[in-house]
């Protein structure tokens, strides 16, 4: 226990030194940042002034150019508590908003990599048919296939939650799907030759063999996924100007140059990602701690 307790204390001053440094220098690029605008601020109310008053009204600009960490983490309180779960101006509204979004989007994504991979992995013509394509696909930027998507969806009377969903799905599927193909074809050649031994069909290997190989390759896969999948559902927002969506959040902040806004909408996607991977990193726990004992 003492070993286990030195070992976490170890780990924790270097992570606090480095949040430390990241604070301080944050500060320091907030007043010089603001300082012009900050310069006019002091001198139009009276001619004398000093370099504390120069730093403390950096740090307080309505619309600074980088806001201070207090007051991100002012607003971004503010946000939680002043307004109700159902507010726009709740960041919570827009967690759920995206994050109905990326979960759809994530399963969708999933389900269409794994099929893929089954796909590719037990047939020779889709895996010279299709593996370049899905490859191919993704240099594609998704800031210049999302309009074009949101259009099609739309003009076939699709909106909501589904259009954003496949935007994240297309970011979403890629990872999972060469996870699942290397997994898939992890087993080694004495394995599958024991299961053709046991004149096991195709679809029995599958789930017997390559299914439980293919998990330690596939769960950090969709840690990726799922975290690019938020991103794709938040980009799926910007060309529909949408009302709500952690999205929708940044493009409001932006056309308003409210910059605290757009600051505080970043901390909650960069928590909101946080929270998703270690979701997934818990299911993998709890997924092969399972599978060991079975």
């Amino acid at each position: 226990m003492g070993t286990t307790d030195a070992r976490r204390g170890g780990s924790v001053g270097p992570v606090a030194v480095i949040v430390v440094a990241i604070v301080l220098l944050w500060y320091g690029l907030a007043v010089w940042l603001n300082a012009p605008g900050a310069i006019e601020r002091v001198l139009n109310p009276r001619g004398a002034w000093d370099w504390t008053d120069l730093v403390q009204t950096t740090w307080a600009l309505q619309r600074p150019v980088l806001p201070a960490p207090h007051q991100i983490a002012l607003d971004f309180w503010s946000s939680l508590v002043d307004w109700p779960l159902d507010s726009p101006r709740n960041l919570l509204f827009h967690v759920w908003v995206t994050g109905q979004s990326t979960l759809l989007g994530f399963v969708m994504g999933t389900v269409l990599g794994g099929v893929l991979a089954v796909l590719i992995v037990h047939s020779r013509t889709l895996d010279r048919a299709l593996l370049p394509w899905v490859v191919a696909s993704q240099t594609i930027p998704v800031l210049a296939i999302a309009p074009i998507v949101l259009v099609i969806l739309g003009s076939l009377g699709f909106s909501g939650v589904l259009p954003k969903a496949v935007i994240a799905m297309y970011l979403c599927f890629f990872p999972v799907t060469v996870a699942a193909v290397q997994g898939l074809r992890s087993p080694q050649r004495i394995e599958t030759e024991l299961m053709h031994t046991y004149a096991a069909s195709r679809w029995q290997a599958l789930w017997l063999l390559r299914l439980p190989a293919a998990l330690p390759f596939v769960f950090p896969s969709l840690k990726v996924a799922i975290a690019a999948g938020l991103v794709g559902a938040m980009v799926a927002e910007l060309p529909t100007g949408a009302q709500a969506g952690l999205g929708a959040r940044l493009l409001t902040g932006s056309y308003y140059g409210n910059t605290v806004q757009i600051w505080s909408a970043l901390l909650m996607s960069a928590l909101l990602g946080l929270a998703l991977s270690g979701a997934m990193a818990g299911l993998e726990q709890w997924v092969l701690r399972n599978r060991r004992r079975s």
